[in-house]
């Protein structure tokens, strides 16, 4: 009994050690404190779980039923036209989807209140995402949890709606953020598209990958390639990863 009081509490202290790094983020102090209180007090490391959203967690693409779910019409159609010939190539294969998603966003949401995209993603969280999350990808990230492992979601797709599922469920958010000046959206994204390489970039600034002990990865497209040859064990559509296999 006391071998499993003593484990509970160790592993109650290192969530609680976990959320106070990752909310102090990049400060050297916080960090020197997190790695004496992490792993010279009890020796306890806890593990890593990189999960991409859509396609991994939902079982389609959630960005672009956000865009026209939260856009008015008139907004829509004058984006259509705008962006038909970027929309051409990306149906060609001639213009990647990294590329065209901030064209998107800057044509739906420039302009619009912080307020009112909120608003609409309330709903949409609460409405059609419910709607199309994995079951079995949600009983994956409960597992990590239970385990005390440190579960991130690591996305292209934007923040607005994303940070409220993530907030619901208790797990943390690297994503495409939409930047706000004065209460609205300009509609550029703060720090590029969160893909590819750049999904890898923003997680080794956001987290101290040498304070776990191993790092799980779980995604569905080329664009999770870099972050799935980060981890000790990744998953590709549900399959054990083979790194060799990627070139």
């Amino acid at each position: 009994m006391a071998a499993v009081v003593s484990f509970r509490w160790q592993k109650c202290l290192t969530i609680r050690i976990t959320r106070f790094r990752w909310s102090l983020g990049r400060q050297p102090a916080a960090r020197l404190v997190a790695r004496v209180l992490c792993v010279k007090s009890f020796e306890v490391q806890m593990n890593l779980a990189l999960f991409d959203f859509d396609g991994t967690i939902t079982t389609r693409d959630t960005y672009t039923k956000f865009v026209f779910s939260s856009t008015k019409l008139a907004r829509l159609v004058i984006g259509a036209c705008l962006l038909s010939p970027a929309i051409i190539l990306h149906k060609a294969r001639l213009l990647s989807a990294p590329k065209v998603r901030p064209l998107i966003s800057r044509v739906a949401f420039m302009g619009v209140s912080e307020k009112q995209l909120d608003a609409s993603a309330e709903r949409f969280v609460s409405g059609y995402l419910s709607s199309v999350i994995r079951s079995d990808m949600l009983q994956k990230i409960a597992e990590h949890k239970e385990n005390g492992d440190h579960v991130v979601i690591v996305s292209a797709s934007i923040s607005p709606y994303l940070k409220i599922w993530c907030k619901r469920h208790e797990v943390d958010l690297i994503c495409s953020e939409l930047e706000v000046r004065n209460g609205r959206f300009t509609g550029a994204y703060l720090n590029g598209d969160c893909s590819n390489e750049r999904k890898v970039e923003r997680i080794k600034e956001r987290i101290d990958l040498s304070l776990y002990s191993e790092i799980f990865a779980y995604g569905d497209s080329e664009e999770d390639y870099p972050m799935l040859n980060l981890a000790n064990t990744s998953f590709y559509r549900g399959e054990l990863f083979e790194v060799a296999s990627v070139d």
